[in-house]
């Protein structure tokens, strides 16, 4: 009988140690890109912002020419290259990158993550230029 309850002790103390376990997750990199710096790499309008319209349909999946503005590759800059979506004196309150920002609470279907975030609003303080 006190092998049995040995057994089953241990077998117990096994399972519980066996069964915890955590997964790691790894913060998302968000790039800092400082305007002022000369040195700072150039936000590229078409290899850094199209992706982040385009792919996974993330964008372009509504706002495919039925809805304003249109965020196909193709349409994109000149959809978004107005005082409407683009602020350069105040890039934080520019429209393309406030409306569909991480905190934002007015946008429901897709939002920008972290990264394409900063990729937004570094590309517009850096003259939001068709790159």
């Amino acid at each position: 009988m006190k092998i049995l309850r040995i057994l089953l002790i241990v077998f117990a103390a096994t399972s519980l140690l066996n069964s915890c376990s955590y997964n790691f997750i790894v913060p998302e990199e968000v790039p800092v890109i400082d305007p002022d710096d000369p040195n700072a790499p150039q936000v590229s309008f078409a290899n850094d912002i199209i992706p982040i319209f385009v792919n996974n349909n993330n964008c372009s999946s509504c706002h495919n020419g039925n809805q304003a503005p249109d965020l196909r590759a193709e349409n994109a800059f000149a959809a978004i290259n107005t005082s409407r979506y683009i602020n350069t004196a105040s890039p934080e309150e520019s429209r393309i990158y406030k409306y569909c920002s991480p905190e934002t609470t007015t946008h429901m279907r897709k939002k920008y993550n972290s990264a394409q975030a900063a990729l937004v609003l570094a590309w517009i303080r850096q003259g939001a230029k068709n790159n």
